[in-house]
């Protein structure tokens, strides 16, 4: 067992919503780009129609319940994925849950603002607050907090996307998982992930760093740009203080182009690179398109 294997090892988690998921080479998308391209198919964790959040929400959601919690209680967008996660794992251990959403788009369409993940909330009995904007999120779930405690529950609060140190976690663990796979298939030259509320490509950032220290990780932007840096960076430092790891992480890469024209906000060259392996391999990268009708 490797010395992040043993570190992890040590820090309770669910166990129970993510096997481990497939790392799938894409032929024709490989073919059509000139170079070898691999998927991490966490589409595939089991529960709530999957996503990245889950291996974050193995490690939240076992402290909430040691900590004797009846309430998961997060926050994010209409649309978002994390909280739609959230609000199933929710269902699956029996827990109430809250979730705090802002509408970022500005769309007034019905589709963004009651289909989709919004649709799957109300499935998972999942109790909505409204907010005109989530500018401070942490300082409005410990608000909302105060106020399920005063109703009697026992909330446990998961940060918006579930990205601290714990819930990061999840993906220096996938690291190991993603070097598993690799071994005597491909040594990658880079792994690349979205970079919004940082967990994901922190806890990827610590793992790389420890199996597969020349492959590169790349971050694309999907939320803020000039931000992003010290939030990712801040999030590795607490990571490898979870794990008491000593030595420094790898650089930290960020491709800022990509992101426009706002978060939720899908532009021309995002419609293509989803439609490239909708066309190409029948892989959805995004399920929901909701601001203007597809154009395909």
């Amino acid at each position: 067992m490797s010395d992040l294997a043993q570190r992890l090892a040590g820090i309770p988690r669910l166990d129970i919503i993510v096997p481990p998921t497939p790392l799938e080479h894409l032929p024709r998308l490989s073919d059509f780009l000139a170079r070898d391209i691999f998927i991490k198919r966490d589409d595939f964790t089991l529960l709530g129609l999957g996503g990245n959040k889950l291996r974050k929400l193995e490690y939240l959601a076992a402290d909430a319940l040691r900590q004797g919690a009846d309430t998961l209680l997060t926050a994010g967008a209409i649309q978002s994925n994390h909280v739609r996660q959230t609000a199933a794992l929710a269902a699956k251990l029996g827990l109430h849950c809250v979730a705090l959403l802002e509408q970022p788009t500005g769309t007034s369409g019905g589709n963004y603002l009651t289909n989709g993940n919004r649709l799957l909330l109300d499935l998972f009995q999942c109790e909505v607050i409204a907010c005109e904007a989530i500018t401070q999120p942490v300082q409005q779930l410990a608000d909302a907090a105060l106020r399920l405690e005063a109703q009697g529950f026992r909330p446990y609060v998961i940060p918006v996307g579930g990205s601290n140190a714990l819930g990061s976690l999840g993906y220096a663990g996938c690291a190991l998982e993603i070097a598993h796979q690799c071994q005597g298939v491909i040594q990658p030259g880079a792994v690349v992930v979205p970079s919004g509320s940082g967990g994901t490509h922190a806890g990827l950032a610590v793992g790389l760093a420890a199996v597969l220290p020349e492959t590169a990780l790349i971050g694309v932007t999907v939320s803020r740009r000039s931000e992003q840096q010290p939030l990712i960076a801040g999030l590795v430092a607490q990571v490898r203080e979870q794990l008491s790891l000593a030595p420094p992480a790898a650089e930290i890469i960020l491709w800022d182009e990509y992101y426009a024209p706002g978060y939720g906000l899908p532009n021309d060259e995002g419609r293509e690179a989803i439609e490239l392996p909708a066309r190409l391999e029948g892989i959805v990268l995004d399920r929901f398109i909701p601001v203007r009708p597809w154009q395909g």
